[in-house]
Parts: structure tokens; sequence; C-alpha cells
């Protein structure tokens, strides 16, 4: 399964960045870095064409990705799928708290994509608290049915943790149908054949 780098259009990293405006116009009066002043400096545009070009480079060239995303970030802190890709590349390198950290973000600013909960159940399953990747994979489904990375994660966790039931059974039975890779279909099968009637 692979991990999940975040591509959004333009317009959708506008329109997050609005919600997020939007959300913390209402703090205007506090104190702190996120002042008015703060929002004036925030540069969603340039976060976008950096988290782009990270996404280009996160299998060839992680280091230069890890850069580019800290730029992007330095441009606007509230650019989730920046966060989300810099969750990936902590996970591919086993920092799995960190990781976690970065997809935590990305779940909060963006609310109805599944990347960043699908990852940050991946990280919670190779952290060993696969009661808490269960739930994260259903959140991933919750804001996107369907999602096959998500169904496959979720089932996988299921079936290797023994709390396979009715639903493990039509989500394996959905994985044999849609599954590309072959590999997934024929897992999909022997544990369709194993599951008791």
């Amino acid at each position: 399964m692979t991990r999940n780098a975040t591509r959004i259009t333009a317009g959708l990293g506008v329109l997050i960045g609005g919600v997020v405006f939007a959300a913390t116009m209402g703090c205007a009066a506090s104190t702190g870095p996120y002042q008015p002043a703060a929002e004036a400096r925030r540069d969603p545009a340039k976060a976008q064409r950096l988290t782009a070009r990270a996404a280009d480079l996160i299998t060839e060239d992680p280091e230069k990705a890890e850069t580019l995303l800290r730029e992007a970030l330095a441009a606007d802190l509230y650019h989730g799928p920046a966060h989300n890709n810099l969750g990936v590349i902590f996970m591919n390198r086993g920092q799995l708290y960190e990781a976690a950290n970065e997809f935590e973000w990305g779940r909060k600013l963006m609310p109805g994509h599944p990347d960043p909960r699908f990852n940050l159940a991946m990280t919670l399953e190779q952290a060993g608290r696969v009661d808490d990747a269960i739930d994260a994979y259903r959140a991933a489904l919750e804001v996107y049915p369907g999602h096959l990375p998500s169904v496959m994660g979720l089932t996988r966790a299921e079936v290797r943790s023994g709390m396979a039931n009715e639903q493990t059974a039509e989500r394996l039975r959905d994985i044999v149908l849609r599954a590309e890779d072959t590999k997934w279909r024929a897992w999909a099968e022997r544990e369709l054949i194993r599951m008791p009637n």
C-alpha cells in the first residue's frame, strides 16, 4: 500500500485557505503570532506551488522535498497538504511521532480529505496502536466513503488483529473486485475463504 502524498489544485488550496482565514478572524482580538498582522504575511499561493514541487520529489529526494515543505509552511502555516506530505516523509523515516503530529495538522486543515486520516492510521498501525489505527481508517472512510486505500488498510488491520466481522468480509469482497494489485486481490480471496460463514 502506498502512502498518500497530497496534490491539491490551486482552487482547493485557496478554498482551504479561505476557510481557515474565516475561522481565524474571530481570534483577531487575541495576542500572539496569529494576530491580523500574521494573516497579512500568509502566502497560500506560494505554499501551494512549493507543496506541488515537493510532491514530485517525495520518493526520489525526500531531503529536498522536506526543505520545500518547510518553506511552504513558512509561507502559510495553514496549508494542509504541506503538513500531510511532511508527515509522509517522517513516516517513511520511521519518525512516527512527528508523522502523526503532521497528519493531525493535515486532518484539521483538510476536513473533507481522506489522505491525512489514512496516513495517520498507517502511522498508528506501525506504532502498534491497532485500535487507534482502525478508528483513523474509519474516519477516512467517513469523509470519503469507498476510499480504496482506507478500505484495504482497515480490512488488513481487522484481519491481523483478529477483529474481523461480517463488515470485514464485505470489504474483502470489495477488495477482490476493485484492487488493481493482484497481491491484494489474492490476499482478500484467501482471507474470505478463512472467514467463518
